[in-house]
């Protein structure tokens, strides 16, 4: 299944076009859907446990956004959380109905992407472009607490625990990572540390390595001490 990446926000003589990459930079209904696409991805996959699902109802969510009439939705967040929770239960039923009524050799499980090259290379587009707009509107503190928090469903006291912050406070810095993504800020942003990200956070969501993910978001609370008091 080729994904639908919201990858650019070109201008384009396609205007019904479906894929979010080729809608003009004016339609406010790409806007939303990125700045929560990572939540919508963790919430997925905290379900399923495959990144190919997960994927599959990120997709899903964007295209029905596209046909929601979005001048009556009041939150757009909730909103588009809500539709990821519900697809991704129905995937879940799906698979058990299908698991309870096979009688033969049943369906194999989701293609491993590390093995399949094309497969890899539309999950890795797919989650760049998400992680992109958390690296360019978040500071690594946040970064770390919100992925940590949405994608990984980790409590406050284990995000201040690999932050090294007090419970109270890693609240306050997922709040106002939520409030930063909701806003039009952005910072300088290197391919280093983009590719840095996305396979951490990979090797976490598809071999469970969270060990390393902590390290990291670990070093960089260390390397910003002084982050969490200077902004708030």
């Amino acid at each position: 299944m080729t994904i639908a990446r919201p990858t650019s926000c070109q201008a384009t003589s396609s205007a019904n076009s479906s894929r979010p990459e080729q809608r003009n930079i004016c339609d406010d209904g790409l806007s939303p859907f990125l700045r929560v696409r990572p939540r919508l991805f963790g919430i997925a996959y905290h379900k399923l446990r495959s990144v190919a699902e997960a994927e599959d109802v990120v997709q899903e969510v964007w295209l029905r956004w596209q046909t929601t009439d979005r001048g009556v939705v009041r939150d757009a967040a909730a909103f588009l959380a809500t539709t990821a929770t519900r697809l991704a239960i129905n995937v879940m039923q799906s698979a058990r109905a299908r698991h309870e009524t096979c009688t033969g050799p049943c369906q194999p499980d989701p293609v491993d992407t590390r093995t399949d090259p094309e497969l890899s290379a539309e999950r890795d587009q797919a989650l760049s472009s998400g992680f992109l707009v958390l690296l360019q509107r978040l500071t690594p503190t946040e970064r770390a607490a919100y992925i940590l928090r949405e994608a990984f469903d980790y409590p406050y006291r284990d995000i201040a625990n690999v932050l090294r912050l007090a419970e109270a406070n890693a609240r306050q810095v997922v709040t106002r990572a939520r409030q930063h993504l909701a806003s039009d800020r952005m910072t300088a942003t290197s391919s280093t540390e983009l590719g840095r990200l996305l396979e951490t956070f990979i090797a976490a969501a598809q071999d469970g390595d969270v060990a390393s993910l902590e390290a990291l978001f670990t070093s960089d609370a260390v390397s910003n001490s002084d982050e969490f008091v200077h902004a708030a």
